[in-house]
Order: structure tokens, then C-alpha cells, then sequence
């Protein structure tokens, strides 16, 4: 609901501010005295571009802000919550700013936070509807013509119900695809990947093993050197004539048979046993080490190749390690498993989408049949109403055809339109005048205002071409419509003015040597006088106000 609108330094506005009534506000003036200006200011809040010819001030910026109640509409606090904007100040308020600076630039704010005009626009669609003359807007669009059938319906359960169906069923879709994709992948590229997991398998690695392999190749390519070295070193501490160890031996009696007379001696006398046993010890290694190497160049010709085989498979993977070549073999051994497996994760796909298919196809058919049902009455109720707002020879016509289903159904539902009685009925859009969409529009909107979630519903103009017994029922439907949305309408006709709410006057005034449009809320004397100058001219007669009092009063 638009709560207030204020407007400054745009057209010939200096500065106004008006608080609209939660029901049928209708705005008259004199023409020429700035209504469609007011629409161009509210327009500029709805996403309209602007430009710095839209200043009265071209030394001062032009300000228009509309402050929006967010009643409980889900829709809105949704576009709040997927674009960051927080609720203004946590009062169920949405505030639409924009600001045109002295150099044409234009900004954008919803509660105060810098947006760009599509989220203006996103945001001015979920709040207002504006009804310009020759606008066809939403009457036209087929979405807006399957809302008001489900509306009147009472489908929004089943509709649910079949959504979440259809998205369940496009997801297992996408799945099965995703799968049937991978398996004409997998058959590309099985053969190769037999291959390859072939020739690392015929490889047969084991852990670790190019790397051992480089190590015991680097002893058998020295054994010579390394059995010499051993030998010596054995020999030296154990052999020979005088053999390191023995001389130790020798060492350790020279001091034992001193300990005795010195405490120091004895503790020497320790760790020369110490240390002769540790030379044995290794004495006795080096020469087991001697004794289980020798020079194999059979053994050395099967290291190289099992060397240069690991290499060349190293290089072709672009890996360093041999346990990089067991990750790889095991990765080409699942993909090889996975492929041969594939075809029966695709049949279990296929019955799980087709069953989910046949469930969105029974969805869809129930909600064709509560559709259908409805064209019939709500042909007849528009066109009862078309006859009450003066169009007695137009005629509307609700089609319904079947398509491929998608988030709403399988139907393409469309309005058809014969303004003359022809019968030959053709597309809204091409054959309804700008005062005939409106006066549908209002009439198809009265029937379905407490089952659709409708924003505020502005009208302007959409009295033209009407008066007398047509403009009386255009009031009594706007005034109808009014008491479950608010509505807003800029009108010629004292019939529905007298039905407002809250009666707007625009007007002209001078200010110096400058003309400035103004507005004020009407009391009720002055809606009498207003409405009676609708009926007979400047200077009503005594029947023209007692006849504005019974419209007001009534």
C-alpha cells in the first residue's frame, strides 16, 4: 500500500506531500492544472528513466520518495531478502527514493540503499499497478491470464503441489541426462583408458618400488668398491697381525692389573670393554654386509629396465613417485568399474524420471480440469461487468490450449476480445483501446481482489469515453475493489469521484511570477462543491450540490 508520496522540485511541483487512504482515492482538478504530472513523479518511483528537464529548480536536486506499508505480502519481503535490503527501521515499511541531480544524473535508494533501476522497477511491479490509457500492461501478458483463472479457481494448493512435482521431475531429468552425458564420455574415452590402466597394470608395480630399485642399483653398480671397503674394514678391526680390536684386548689388561691401585684406572678399564665390543660388533657387520654382496649383472640388467619402464610411465602421467603411479592405475580402475556399471544407474534413472513424469502429467491434467471449469463463469461474469461499465457490446473470450508442461502446467490460457459484437474475436492486444484495457482490467481485477496477492491499483483516466449509469457502476466497482486493495484514480466523473475515500484536488497557483501545481485533501464540504462543479460547471447550481451531496453521501 502506497502510505505517502512526496514530491520536490520535479515539473512545475515546487514541494507536496500526500498521505493516500488504505481504500479508493480518487485525484480531480481542472485540466492542465498537473494530475499527469503527478503520475510522471510516481512513475519516476516505478522505474521510469529521468532527466534533468524533469527540474523546476535546475539549481537544486529533484527528490521523489514513495513510502510503501509492506502489509504481509511474502513477495516483497522475499525481493528484500534475495537483494540485501533490510526492512526501514523494522516498522513493515519499504521507502522508494530517487534523486535527479542539477547535471541530469539520476539515483536510485530503497531504504536508503543505492539500488539500480531494474531492482526499482522489480520493486515498483511487486507495489503498484498503474493503468495508463493505451497501456495493454499485464491484461495482455498470458502469465497475468493463468493467475486470474487459478485465482478464481482456488488452485494455489494444487498448483504448489504440482510445481514442487515438475521440479522434482526436471531435476531427475537433468540427473539421467548428467549420466547418459558421462556414459558417452566414458565410451569415448573407455578404450584409452584400457589402455592405459593395461599397460600400468602389465607394469605391475609394487609400493615404493622405482624408488628401492635406484638405491640397490647404486649398490650393485659399486659392489666392487663397497666389498673392498668392508672387507678392509673388517679385516683391520679383526684380522691380521695386529688386529684393532686384539690391541684393545691387550689395552684393557695393561690397565687392569693397575685398577687396583688407582680408582681412575678402573672406570678406563670399563670403557675400553665398551668400546672393544662395539668394534666387534661392527667388525662382524661389515663382514656380513661383504658376505650377501656381490656383483650380479643379471640383476643389474632387470633393475634398468624396471628403471627405465617406471621412468617412461612417470613422464607419460606427469607424476614423480611410483605410489603416483598406483593412484593413477586405481583412478583408471574405478573409471573402468564406473563405465561398466553406468548402463544400470541409467535404468534407474529412467524409471525414476518417468515415474516422477507421470505423476507431474496427473498434477497437470487435475489442474487443466479445475482451469477449464472456470473459463465458462468467468466469461460471463466480465462480460455482465463489461455491460455495467458501459462497453455493452464488447465481449471477452478465455482459451485454453495444451502445450509441453513447465512450472505452471500444460495450458496456455489467452483472453480473447471483440469490442463490437462481431464475433470475430482477436488477441487483447491488438484490437482493445487504451479506456477499453482499463475498464477489462478493472472489471477482470474486481472479481478475483480476494484471491490474487494484487498491489496498490492505480487508474488513470479510466473514465474516458464513459458517463452517466457507466460511470456510476465504474464507481460502485472501484469502490468494491477498494474495500480489499487500495485503489488510486485519476478521474473526470463526479460518479466515482463521490465514491472515494479520500478525495485529492490538484490545482494551479502563483507564486510570484511562477505557476506551481498543488494538491490538498478535500473535507467534506469541499468534495460536494468539487463534485458539483464536475456536474455543472464552475458556479454549480442548487441541484448540482444536492445532487454531488447524494453521490458523497451515498
Amino acid at each position: 500500500m502506497l502510505k505517502r508520496l512526496h514530491i520536490r522540485n520535479y515539473a512545475i511541483i515546487e514541494a507536496i506531500e500526500i498521505d493516500f487512504s488504505g481504500n479508493m482515492n480518487v485525484i480531480t482538478g481542472e485540466t492542465g492544472a498537473g494530475k499527469s504530472i503527478l503520475m510522471g513523479a510516481l512513475s519516476l518511483i516505478l522505474g521510469d528513466r529521468a532527466d534533468s528537464s524533469a527540474l523546476l529548480n535546475r539549481e537544486k536536486k529533484c527528490v521523489v520518495e514513495g513510502v510503501f506499508s509492506l502489509d504481509a505480502r511474502e513477495t516483497l519481503r522475499l525481493f528484500l531478502e534475495e537483494n540485501d535490503l533490510s526492512e526501514d527501521g523494522g516498522e513493515d515499511e519499504l521507502v522508494i527514493r530517487r534523486e535527479i541531480s542539477v547535471n541530469g544524473k539520476s539515483r536510485a535508494f530503497i531504504n536508503d540503499t543505492p539500488v539500480n533501476l531494474e531492482q526499482v522497477r522489480r520493486a515498483g511491479s511487486l507495489l503498484v499497478d498503474l493503468h495508463r490509457q493505451f497501456d495493454a500492461l499485464s491484461l495482455a501478458d498470458s502469465g497475468f491470464q493463468r493467475e486470474v483463472i487459478d485465482a478464481l479457481g482456488g488452485n494455489s494448493r494444487l498448483l504448489k503441489d504440482y510445481r514442487q512435482a515438475f521440479e522434482r521431475w526436471q531435476a531427475a531429468l537433468a540427473e539421467l541426462n548428467q549420466w547418459q552425458s558421462k556414459k558417452d564420455a566414458f565410451n569415448k574415452e573407455y578404450d584409452y583408458n584400457k589402455f592405459l590402466f593395461d599397460e600400468l597394470e602389465e607394469a605391475g608395480f609394487k609400493e615404493n618400488e622405482l624408488e628401492e630399485a635406484e638405491e640397490e642399483l647404486k649398490r650393485l653398480s659399486h659392489a666392487e668398491s663397497i666389498k673392498n671397503a668392508l672387507e678392509q674394514a673388517a679385516g683391520e678391526l679383526n684380522e691380521g697381525e695386529s688386529p684393532i680390536v686384539q690391541r684393545l684386548k691387550n689395552i684393557q689388561r695393561q690397565l687392569s692389573a693397575i685398577s687396583k691401585y688407582h680408582q681412575g684406572a678402573e672406570a678406563l678399564v670399563g670403557r675400553l670393554q665398551s668400546a672393544q665390543l662395539e668394534l666387534q660388533d661392527i667388525a662382524e657387520e661389515a663382514a656380513h654386509l661383504n658376505s650377501g654382496l656381490s656383483y650380479d649383472p643379471r640383476r643389474i640388467e632387470y633393475i634398468n629396465e624396471r628403471i627405465a619402464i617406471g621412468y617412461r610411465l612417470l613422464k607419460k602421467h606427469g607424476v614423480q613417485t611410483t605410489g603416483e603411479l598406483l593412484a593413477i592405475a586405481e583412478g583408471l580402475s574405478h573409471k573402468l568399474e564406473e563405465a561398466l556399471n553406468i548402463d544400470e544407474t541409467i535404468v534407474l534413472k529412467e524409471k525414476e524420471a518417468s515415474e516422477l513424469g507421470k505423476k507431474v502429467d496427473v498434477l497437470a491434467s487435475s489442474l487443466s480440469e479445475q482451469r477449464r471449469k472456470q473459463l465458462a463463469p468467468f466469461q460471463e461474469k466480465v462480460n455482465h461487468l463489461l455491460v455495467q461499465v458501459g462497453m455493452p457490446n464488447a465481449r471477452i473470450k478465455a482459451e485454453m490450449q495444451e502445450r509441453e508442461p513447465d512450472p505452471f502446467g500444460k495450458d496456455s490460457i489467452e483472453f480473447l476480445f471483440d469490442a463490437n459484437n462481431s464475433g470475430r474475436f482477436e488477441l487483447i492486444r491488438r484490437v482493445a483501446s487504451g479506456g477499453e484495457l482499463s475498464r477489462l482490467m478493472l472489471s477482470i481485477k474486481s472479481l478475483v481482489a480476494e484471491s490474487m496477492d494484487l498491489p496498490t491499483l492505480i487508474f488513470d483516466e479510466i473514465d474516458s469515453g464513459i458517463s452517466g449509469e457507466a460511470a456510476k457502476q465504474v464507481g460502485l466497482i472501484m469502490s468494491k475493489l477498494s474495500s480489499k486493495r487500495q485503489l488510486i484514480a485519476i478521474t473526470h466523473q463526479p460518479q466515482i469521484a463521490g465514491r472515494a475515500n479520500a478525495h485529492y484536488f490538484v490545482y494551479k497557483e502563483k507564486k510570484g511570477a511562477a505557476i506551481k501545481t498543488n494538491i490538498r485533501l478535500l473535507t467534506e464540504e469541499e468534495r460536494i462543491t468539487a463534485i458539483a462543479r464536475m456536474l455543472s460547471g464552475e458556479k454549480p447550481t442548487a441541484a448540482a450540490l444536492a445532487n454531488a451531496r447524494e453521490m458523497v453521501m451515498n
